[in-house]
């Protein structure tokens, strides 16, 4: 529903989900519309398998997504992050 941007020289594992739509969390209005919001994938990334980036992120140059992360929020250029919710590890320098 909405665009997501990836940058050059990226990796992108198997089995991973980049979800743009959202809906209303009411539940009379959650089948009427949907909403979206884009995400954007810098340069030089790397997302390992079965990981979720979600709707609004931006994940910096040359960061890596450790295999099975959940991406709720950005990811700082040159930044390791794993986890659900993904949070920072390490510094790449």
């Amino acid at each position: 529903m909405a665009e997501v941007r990836v940058g050059d020289d990226c990796m992108i594992g198997p089995n991973v989900g980049i979800y743009t739509a959202g809906h209303s969390i009411e539940p009379k209005d959650r089948n009427k519309s949907g909403y979206a919001i884009p995400i954007k994938i810098g340069n030089n990334v790397w997302i390992g398998g079965s990981c979720v980036i979600l709707p609004g992120t931006t994940i910096g140059d040359n960061s890596i997504i450790a295999g099975g992360s959940v991406v709720t929020k950005d990811v700082p250029p040159n930044t390791i992050v794993a986890g659900n919710p993904a949070k920072p590890l390490k510094t790449i320098e």
